[in-house]
């Protein structure tokens, strides 16, 4: 950095600064090297604790919630015909269903026309049941069927009545669509004709009001031309406007009694029970106490516990390598932090509670291992849940429940400004000062470096001009008469 050096001297200059640097910064450096790496690990073994125990307290609130075992569940016979789902509210009990008749919407067809033909303008005016649509204006610019049923799709999408164009062998006709179930809500459509105009078909062509019933010869007997009257009325009819699909309400009965609704889902007929029906036909529903989701949040308690207690172990144990080898030492070893939340929450979980044939986890088959995991007999906590439900539900649940006085023993450590938090800023704190002392250490070594060159710098020219003086005074006596020097 100083320029080239050991000109003077022959020496390497550089090589024995860079020598001097390395061994004055080498123990201090090591020293912050070593506490960096021992701080960074115990805060991520912190950050991964903290986690660990957040997952444990999440379970510990499903397990605490009341909806965790009020829950009810609803199980029908048959699929096909019915499904069904409870709330809390719902009373466990069978019900025998039988449903007569789906609900569902009204579809018609319009009459036929020439889908490329102009009609006469005016307006339409479509019902369903006693409800009106805006009423639709036909001019100019939409007298067309495509024009006209793009009119509707845009008056209609807000109450559920859509159309669309379908051509068969007597034309093209508008189809209408409603999405509101129920009997009596069918699709009318009067026509409000102003605009006549020769060429045009008759707007009236595309009024509705119902069903007509198909001709039948019988009926034109008296006729001059039966065969041939029945054929015209057969024709008209074909080409006229059809109901595809009546409107018709839901018909069931449930334990015998009549239940008719403009639904096929149907929520208010037995309290905390809905129903989806499918297809006409029988079900018996079945409505329990939700014992399966009680087990699987047992399980998921016992899970998280041996997470947090598996990872508190590993972190917090000295491991024997070998006689010449140090031992593997966690990043929380002697942590009194970890040592007094790991008492507390062992102390929570031996003691005794309520008056009831549950009293411990072990009275349902949770028992501890010698590593302090859990360990979980499947078949016995099923057996507990399905005998004592209301004795299981007591222990874990209430505000002197388990999961209560775990959850209060924990708060302390994973509240914002709690244990955890604050041995987490100590811990940053110290990387901070690591991060600074290497700063410092930094600009030592460069100062140091910086001197060194300057010292041997003077050094070097001080030699050279030393050799210079030595090289003038032997060419001085070279000169001299009668000088004689000895070379060897």
């Amino acid at each position: 950095m100083a320029g080239i050096t050991g000109i003077g001297s022959g020496m390497d200059i550089k090589g024995m600064v860079d020598a001097i640097v390395a061994a004055e910064r080498a123990p201090k450096e090591g020293q912050l090297a070593n506490l960096e790496k021992k701080t960074t690990t115990q805060l991520t073994s912190l950050g991964q604790l903290k986690s660990a125990i957040s997952n444990f307290q999440s379970a510990l609130s499903t397990l605490n919630s009341p909806s965790s075992f009020l829950a009810r569940s609803a199980a029908s016979s048959d699929t096909k015909v019915m499904t069904a789902s409870a709330s809390q509210s719902a009373q466990a009990g069978s019900y025998k269903i039988d449903v007569q008749q789906l609900a569902s919407s009204s579809k018609v067809a319009l009459a036929a026309i020439n889908g490329e033909a102009k009609l006469n303008t005016g307006t339409l005016n479509i019902k369903v049941g006693d409800s009106a649509l805006p009423g639709i204006t036909i001019d100019s610019s939409n007298n067309t069927l495509a024009g006209i049923r793009d009119a509707i799709n845009e008056a209609g999408k807000s109450d559920g009545v859509s159309a669309t164009i379908i051509t068969d062998d007597h034309g093209s006709r508008l189809v209408l669509s409603s999405s509101k179930a129920g009997e009596g809500n069918d699709i009318t459509v009067a026509v409000d004709e102003v605009g006549v105009e020769e060429g045009r078909v008759s707007l009236s062509e595309l009024a509705y009001r119902g069903p007509t019933s198909k001709p039948v010869l019988d009926d034109f007997t008296e006729e001059d031309e039966p065969e041939a009257a029945y054929a015209a009325a057969l024709a008209a009819y074909e080409k006229g406007g059809q109901t595809l699909a009546t409107a018709q309400s839901a018909k069931l009965t449930v334990d015998g009694l009549s239940v008719t609704r403009d639904s096929n889902s149907i929520s208010d007929v037995v309290a905390g029970l809905s129903f989806d029906l499918k297809s006409a036909g029988s079900s018996t529903l079945t409505v329990t106490k939700d014992e399966a989701g009680v087990e699987a949040n047992v399980k998921k308690f016992v899970e998280a516990y041996n997470t947090l207690m598996t990872f508190i172990n590993t972190e917090t144990n000295v491991t024997p390598v070998n006689d010449t080898s140090k031992p593997v030492v966690g990043a929380l070893v002697g942590d009194a932090s970890v040592r007094t939340l790991v008492n507390t929450i062992r102390s929570e979980l031996v003691s005794p509670q309520g008056e009831g044939a549950i009293r411990a986890l072990a009275d349902m088959g949770i028992t501890t291992k010698k590593d302090g995991t859990l360990e979980m007999d499947s078949d016995k906590v099923k057996k507990a849940v399905s005998t004592d439900f209301e004795g299981v539900a007591a222990y874990f649940t209430g505000d002197s429940g388990l999961t209560s006085r775990l959850s209060d023993k924990l708060k302390p450590y994973t509240d914002g400004g709690g244990i955890l938090e604050s041995r987490t800023d100590s811990l940053q704190a110290t990387i901070d000062k690591v991060d600074k002392q290497k700063e410092d250490l930094d600009t030592r070594m460069k100062a140091l470096e910086e001197r060194l060159y300057k010292q041997y710098n003077a050094m070097d020219s001080l030699v050279a001009q030393l050799m210079s003086t030595s090289d003038s005074l032997t060419q001085l006596f070279d000169s001299m008469p009668g000088f004689v020097t000895q070379k060897k």
